[in-house]
């Protein structure tokens, strides 16, 4: 997107569920959607929901809060993803994110299939427990007055996908659950890696449809596989009499952010924050002047900038100089000012 969107340019977005919350989110990834990224994709969509990278229930009860729940006012929505399988440790939690720090939601990871995370006993490994589950949804929603939400898989193993998501999803709504996120693919416990249970699982998108058609009063959101806002577009639209709520984006909105721009004026019949990535940065640059006087690192911060500009010529010039020059110690606004120089300069170039 090149150029602010006028008004007749927008899609009015009054269809069912336009108002939802979750009508368009980007996932909670680990190493990657920390503050610094958070704050980024604000200043590309006014409108997206956010969510931090999990956090353990006792890292928040026992560890360096600030360091791990801090941060930017401007990224409201925002949304804390807890890891946990005690009902107690989960209600603490989310008492401290709340009480403490003012987020947004509290949702509860029910998808994760790493071996650190099957060892505590949270995570994917939850879809066999949907009670457990449950009891850990009731004991948040009584503990905060903010939505809580799970986001899970359709089933781990060799479980039957209809059983499995059926069964969360009767646990967690007799919980008072706000929202199901649902990554629409197993995971697989043994034999994959969690990169490979990002990819390898076959998607079924028509398994989440005919949840949100058995209860449709619970808002549902879908996960996994989703690379654009055409496909995100796609899929929310009503296909044989059913909606969905919302579409959650993950890697594909971090390693093209660009996409973002498109969230308001597609999803919700609004004008974008700002015109394009150049205009984007500009608008971070206070953001970065003020954790550059924090004593950030400017490279902790440009990492999540990296695929900016994707496709355009200079990008790759873009993202080398950002490489090699942002991890030097006293890097700062200019270095970020030259890498952006490679892409105008190859922008005058290519229109040459």
């Amino acid at each position: 997107m090149n150029e602010r969107a006028g008004e007749d340019d927008l899609v009015r977005a009054e269809e069912p569920g336009a108002a939802s919350p979750w009508r368009f989110s980007v996932a909670p990834m680990m190493d990657w959607t920390d503050s610094h990224c958070r704050a980024f994709h604000r200043v590309l969509s006014r409108r997206a929901l956010l969510y931090t990278e999990m956090v353990t229930t006792g890292a928040v009860i026992h560890g360096p809060r600030q360091r791990l729940l801090g941060y930017d006012a401007s990224e409201h929505p925002v949304a804390v993803q807890l890891g946990g399988s005690d009902p107690g440790d989960l209600a603490e939690a989310a008492r401290i994110c709340v009480e403490e720090f003012g987020y947004d939601e509290v949702n509860l990871n029910v998808g994760c299939p790493s071996d650190r995370v099957q060892d505590g006993r949270f995570g994917a490994c939850l879809m066999r427990e949907p009670g457990l589950v449950g009891d850990c949804v009731a004991a948040m929603k009584a503990a905060v007055s903010v939505p809580v939400t799970v986001k899970c898989r359709i089933g781990v193993d060799d479980q039957d996908p209809q059983a499995a998501l059926d069964a969360l999803a009767e646990a967690v709504v007799a919980a008072g659950t706000d929202a199901l996120i649902v990554h629409a693919r197993k995971a697989w416990l043994q034999g994959l890696s969690p990169k490979e249970n990002r990819d390898v699982p076959p998607l079924d998108y028509a398994r989440v449809r005919r949840l949100k058609r058995d209860r449709p009063g619970l808002p549902i959101a879908l996960n996994g596989g989703l690379k654009s806002i055409d496909r995100a577009k796609a899929e929310l639209a009503e296909a044989d009499g059913v909606r969905l709520d919302g579409v959650m984006l993950g890697r594909a909105a971090y390693q093209d952010p660009e996409l973002l721009l498109r969230v308001d004026p597609e999803l919700f019949g609004e004008a974008p924050p700002v015109a394009d990535g150049f205009e984007a940065i500009e608008a971070y640059e206070p953001y970065i002047a003020a954790r550059l006087a924090q004593g950030v690192r400017l490279a902790s911060i440009t990492r999540h900038m990296l695929g900016l500009f994707s496709g355009r010529p200079g990008a790759r010039a873009y993202r080398r100089h950002l490489a090699t020059e942002a991890v030097k110690p006293g890097a700062g606004l200019e270095t970020l000012r030259a890498a952006v120089a490679h892409v105008r300069r190859g922008a005058l170039e290519d229109a040459a």
